[in-house]
């Protein structure tokens, strides 16, 4: 088959597409024949130190839809012809490449009024931002939501899944793309790059704060968002935690949430895998009802990875980027 290769930490620039054997299937797993594959950030971000777990070459791509083509002997639960959407473990090969072989039980059956191009662009930014606002967040208790980094593929999502829920929500963007970010729903945007976003936000809340805060981006925004969240309220940190202590005790009584969507494929457990099927079903019920949009951007030949890869590291991209892997 054909896979985009990394052969060593910190190349994933130069990859090409090159021959390599289809994956053996394994016990309770299934083959998929890769048709759309999303990008996301964390393909450059553990292709630039790469993995310890990893063997070399290594094919990265962690959003995955397609058809399936073979099923190992154990598998009932799914068929040869069914159209998936499968989020990869990143310790394993990924979805840059033709094949991919999945377990059986955490591919997520796309319905037939979903594209399987729509259904890549779901699985790490999509789930991701599914969990800090359903899995995570009171949202019974929460009015207002500081979505950082509003028109990047988490941000969008969250965006849209906090005001499906009827929640006014203000986010950071740079001033070009707040046009993009309010029609998916923002109430609020605010250029980071020329305003004080923390002032801003206060002075959006009368004084008071946000409910919560959701930071995509890293440590350091997270560690800013903490004096802009009200008594009682929360932060849910998906790049890096702030310090503890920042906050004293007894004064406004923060949560903190860690949402990392890859941890569910190191449980090794039935329960836990099983949230990411729940999680995609639902995703995917949302897209048909057309409650949310999939963002698709652009759509790119499968040798084009790297390129877009490069775009994505230089934070050029809005919404999602998906490859045709038969282009």
């Amino acid at each position: 088959m054909k896979a985009l290769l990394l052969h060593e930490p910190n190349t994933w620039r130069s990859m090409r597409l090159e021959d390599v054997n289809i994956p053996t299937l394994r016990a309770s797993e299934v083959l998929i024949e890769g048709e759309y594959a999303g990008l996301n950030p964390v393909d450059y971000k553990t292709a630039t130190n790469g993995n310890p777990n990893w063997s070399y070459p290594h094919i990265l791509g962690l959003d995955v839809a397609g058809t399936i083509k073979a099923v190992a002997d154990d598998v009932t639960d799914v068929r040869i012809g069914d159209r998936v959407l499968y989020h990869g473990n990143w310790n394993e090969w990924g979805g840059y490449a033709e094949y991919t072989r999945a377990k059986a039980h955490m591919v997520v059956p796309i319905p037939d009024g979903v594209s399987t191009k729509e259904a890549a662009a779901l699985p790490t930014a999509g789930f991701t931002a599914y969990q800090a606002i359903f899995e995570k967040l009171p949202m019974n208790a929460i009015d207002t939501v500081l979505i950082h980094a509003g028109a990047g593929g988490v941000g969008g999502f969250a965006i849209q899944l906090a005001k499906s829920l009827g929640k006014r929500v203000i986010t950071t963007a740079s001033a070009r793309n707040h046009k993009w970010v309010k029609q998916l729903g923002a109430d609020e945007a605010i250029d980071y790059n020329t305003e004080d976003w923390q002032q801003r936000v206060m002075e959006l809340t009368d004084g008071h704060g946000v409910n919560a805060v959701i930071d995509p981006v890293g440590r350091e925004t997270a560690i800013a968002s903490l004096h802009v969240i009200a008594y009682n309220g929360h932060l849910v940190h998906i790049a890096g935690a702030p310090e503890p202590g920042i906050i004293k005790p007894f004064t406004r009584v923060i949560s903190y949430h860690e949402v990392a969507l890859n941890a569910i494929h190191h449980q090794q457990d039935r329960i836990s895998e099983a949230n990411i099927v729940r999680i995609g079903s639902h995703m995917l019920h949302l897209l048909e009802a057309k409650e949310i949009s999939s963002m698709i951007q652009e759509t790119i030949a499968f040798a084009d990875v790297p390129k877009k890869l490069v775009e994505l590291s230089e934070r050029h991209v809005v919404g999602k980027i998906i490859a045709d892997l038969k282009a």
